[in-house]
């Protein structure tokens, strides 16, 4: 690993003091629940991420609702929202349709995703990667006319459940044509769990040197238990913002066996041990996943609300044995 560092970029991470959560549970962990959740849940989820610290968050995803029906309330939830100067409400979008809708609703940002695997593109998206990414950059071109900040996701970059491997270059390459359309952000999404360390350290420094300068974003999932060892990786090659789930609920329709993303405060945990800065009360944010799974009525898959933070806060009084 320290030779892919040295030929890719030096590790970042003891500069970096504060690090950006996504939080993408509303959106990417919602989107999988067998049974449809209720818009008002939806809301008072949103609303207790908030307090909780949250100020960057998926809300929904603009997208058929006939093959995505957790989403089919997208309008409902985003006018329901409260509208804060400093949180930022994405609206996933898949097509020029998706993003007019968002735009509509009020989405202070774009999010589209382009899949690095043709066959996953096509089942995703019903349209193959070449034509997602001409709709991606007609959505951007779109966007900076409408004053709407973008981000895009290339997805399946460490794996497809379909085509299997994927090519590092051609992930740097389809990273190369999505900047043209100049987004604020660019993601790499292991969708599938399927990365491992060594992988995330290589892509992304083969990224950052394709692209310098533009700001990138990691999305794990943790299908293969390696999702919080990546986003460690990440951190060590640079990336300063990182996408989670909370209780690591989520997965993709799509994609056979896929997990959620890594649980929000299971890596918030981390992030606080490793002495870096969110700006999110861990806290709380072990009350809200508590809270969600009292409404689904199970366990979600993350381990800290179990487990509790470390160490424990002692009753008054108290000493340890």
């Amino acid at each position: 690993m320290s030779e892919k560092l040295a030929r890719y970029g030096q590790p970042m991470h003891t500069a970096m003091k504060r690090i950006e959560i996504v939080e993408v549970g509303p959106r990417d962990g919602l989107q999988n629940e067998p049974d449809v959740v209720p818009t008002d849940i939806k809301v008072e989820l949103i609303k207790r991420l908030l307090a909780a610290g949250v100020r960057r968050l998926e809300a929904a995803s603009f997208v058929n609702p006939k093959k995505v029906p957790q989403m089919a309330d997208a309008e409902e939830v985003l006018k329901a929202l409260p509208r804060l100067a400093d949180v930022v409400y994405i609206g996933l979008v898949l097509n020029r349709r998706g993003f007019e809708r968002a735009l509509a609703a009020g989405c202070g940002e774009i999010g589209m995703v382009v899949v690095a695997s043709d066959t996953f593109n096509r089942r995703n998206q019903g349209v193959s990667t070449e034509e997602s990414v001409a709709a991606w950059l007609d959505i951007a071109a779109a966007a900076r006319a409408a004053k709407v900040r973008t981000q895009v996701t290339v997805s399946s970059a460490f794996g497809c459940p379909f085509e299997g491997e994927i090519a590092p270059e051609r992930v740097v390459e389809l990273a190369r044509r999505v900047a043209e359309g100049g987004p604020h952000e660019l993601a790499l999404a292991d969708t599938i769990g399927a990365a491992v360390p060594s992988q995330v350290t290589e892509l992304v420094g083969r990224v950052r040197a394709a692209l310098p300068g533009l700001p990138l974003r990691c999305h794990f999932h943790n299908t293969r238990n390696t999702g919080i060892a990546n986003a460690y990786a990440a951190l060590e090659a640079g990336v300063g913002v990182l996408d989670a789930s909370l209780g690591g609920i989520g997965g993709c329709p799509f994609a056979p066996a896929a997990a959620g993303n890594i649980p929000t405060e299971d890596l918030l945990y981390m992030l606080e041990r490793m002495g870096l800065q969110t700006g999110i009360d861990l806290g709380s944010l072990i009350e809200c996943s508590r809270w969600l799974q009292a409404q689904m009525s199970r366990p979600a898959p993350g381990m800290l609300a179990k487990a509790g933070p470390f160490p424990r806060p002692r009753a008054a009084g108290v000493e340890p044995p």
